[in-house]
């Protein structure tokens, strides 16, 4: 089966690899152009980059494929059996759809139609989910909307983050794309219609989605700060300057949403529902990571001061 590979993040690097060492001919990857990453804004290479020039694998990193006459040209050439598409990062254009005999195949972090979108570990995550998994569809002009091709479930366990379950997830994807397209060749596949009216949406995260909102429980904003790792994190402001959480627990101790308690020498902040959290360690705004033991040494919060002010 011949085959071209549109991809980009870490999380499509194992399917990359589990395709051409399993006897399927990649005839190029596709990802997108190096990124300035750093302070010094240097030119990095995508991670499907990095793998595909270990593979020795044919490149090509477009800025655009919508009307790029060029891939077009490509892809004709190749005539490829499939296209696999894996976190690429760009929308799919018509003419690329029905250019493969087995169509588009895309490998998604999520079971789908849940968390349709962008971000579906670290929403799932987030929500609180206790299963999540991964799904291979047939992509259509629709967001996610595909036929579903095979599914795959995986347990979240309660101190899992995004960056611990995406490894995991990528991993049985890998297997999931192997067994898809060997199906598709056998011609044993039943594709089957999502139900639309089970979808969610896993949109794209932004900063502002790691803004802690001291009103919500304490096991919800736990879930948002496992599921936001390692961007935007979880973060709020204390005298004025930022504050970043970068480890905490849900706790029960009975303080007021917003302010700060120290008991036997730990920290707490008050919640929603009657809730707190731990804050195990922090990281104020120009300074370095400390312990809550050393947040309350250095800087003695008064009782009832407040986080969020």
């Amino acid at each position: 089966m011949e085959l071209v590979f549109c991809g980009t993040p870490q999380f499509a690097v194992p399917t990359l690899e589990r395709l051409s060492g399993s006897g399927f001919s990649v005839r190029l990857v596709v990802t997108q152009p190096d990124r300035p990453k750093g302070r010094g804004l240097e030119l990095v290479p995508s991670p499907v980059k990095q793998a595909a020039l270990k593979l020795s694998l044919p490149l090509y990193q477009p800025e655009k494929i919508k009307t790029n006459e060029e891939l077009k040209a490509k892809l004709e050439q190749i005539a490829p059996d499939a296209i696999i598409v894996v976190g690429y990062g760009r929308i799919i254009p018509k003419w690329m759809l029905h250019l493969p005999k087995y169509g588009n195949i895309n490998l998604h972090a999520s079971l789908l139609p849940k968390y349709r979108g962008a971000a579906p570990i670290q929403w799932a995550i987030a929500n609180g989910e206790s299963v999540t998994g991964v799904t291979t569809m047939r992509i259509d002009e629709g967001l996610d909307t595909g036929d579903i091709l095979l599914q795959r479930e995986m347990s979240i366990s309660a101190e899992d983050t995004a960056e611990t379950l995406s490894p995991r997830l990528a991993a049985i994807g890998a297997d999931l794309i192997i067994e898809t397209l060997r199906g598709l060749q056998a011609g044993s596949m039943h594709p089957r219609k999502q139900d639309d009216s089970q979808a969610t949406l896993a949109p794209i995260l932004k900063k502002e989605d790691g803004r802690i909102d001291f009103s919500r429980g304490a096991p919800e904003i736990y879930n948002r700060f496992r599921g936001f790792q390692p961007w935007p994190g979880a973060f709020t402001t204390f005298r004025g300057r930022g504050l970043n959480i970068t480890a905490m627990k849900p706790a029960w101790e009975q303080i007021p949403p917003t302010q700060l308690l120290v008991r036997d020498g730990k920290l707490f902040v008050g919640c929603g529902q009657n809730s707190s959290i731990e804050l195990l360690e922090v990281h104020p705004e120009g300074k370095k990571r400390i312990s809550g033991k050393d947040f309350i040494q250095g800087y003695r919060p008064s009782v009832g001061e407040e986080l969020g002010t």
